[in-house]
């Protein structure tokens, strides 16, 4: 039997939930993102580390019956869920289970690609940026979004349990491999691979515990914490010290949160 291709925070139920979450309080600033690059109806889409496949039905459901969305994503348990919700949908994707790092993207020629916090968790960015330039056809466009700032990730008043948690996740996301604040190199890569530059914003949001997006980065907690305490890195103690500093913030009327500052890159092929 093939051995899954686990993540960081793995594949399992509540993950899979938590990544809807997710998707459903950024799907504004991605459709924007979208827009703003020209992805249409009649476009052909490459959604690279699609996952669960929730951006992949929201571009399967733009392009309509005459564009194209293909899915690459390396989790079989992800790949699963989205040819079902594919399926269910009736949206005709094409759907690969593949390592960007070892495997080739099967299909070419497209018009766009589209790629969310997957660059940074590679070992090779610069492998995975030329296999997306040599997919996309002539003026081919990419959009991704990854972290410029990590350490952005604040609590007012502040939290040293909080501080010592976000230091804890960059230092096991680099000791995988990993990048956290990787979008710092991708303009670099993307001038390497014959890609310029068009447009980027940085998406940072200051947010209330009242706030729909205060649930993304506190359920991204709440998961992580099960996960370094199963992989041992560290102790019940702290996890319920990290847990009492995020319900007295969210019982505080006066918190405030800064969210992991995300850099939105727009680049087209030469």
């Amino acid at each position: 039997m093939k051995k899954e291709r686990d993540y960081i925070l793995g594949t399992n139920k509540e993950e899979l939930e938590r990544l809807g979450l997710q998707h459903s309080i950024w799907r504004p600033h991605v459709l924007e993102g979208w827009q703003k690059a020209g992805i249409t109806s009649g476009s052909r889409v490459l959604d690279v580390g699609a996952g669960p496949g929730f951006a992949t039905a929201d571009l399967a459901e733009i392009v309509g019956e005459q564009g194209s969305v293909v899915a690459v994503e390396r989790s079989s348990n992800y790949l699963a869920y989205l040819r079902y919700q594919m399926e269910v949908r009736n949206f005709k994707v094409n759907s690969y289970e593949l390592d960007l790092m070892e495997d080739e993207i099967p299909e070419d020629n497209f018009d766009f690609a589209w790629c969310r916090w997957v660059t940074c968790f590679v070992h090779s960015p610069t492998v995975m940026i030329q296999k997306i330039a040599n997919a996309l056809n002539e003026f081919g466009t990419v959009i991704f979004h990854e972290y410029s700032c990590y350490k952005s990730w604040r609590l007012f008043p502040r939290s040293q349990y909080h501080e010592e948690f976000t230091d804890q996740v960059m230092k096991s996301w680099r000791e995988t491999g990993g990048e956290p604040d990787i979008a710092l190199e991708l303009p670099s890569l993307f001038a390497e691979h014959g890609l310029q530059l068009t447009a980027t914003r940085p998406l940072v949001f200051a947010i209330r515990p009242s706030d729909y997006m205060w649930q993304w980065p506190i359920s991204f907690i709440d998961i992580n914490l099960d996960r370094m305490f199963e992989l041992g890195r560290v102790t019940e103690e702290w996890c319920t010290n990290v847990r009492n500093d995020i319900e007295i913030a969210n019982n505080n009327p006066n918190t405030m949160m800064l969210t992991p500052m995300v850099q939105e890159f727009i680049a087209q092929k030469l």
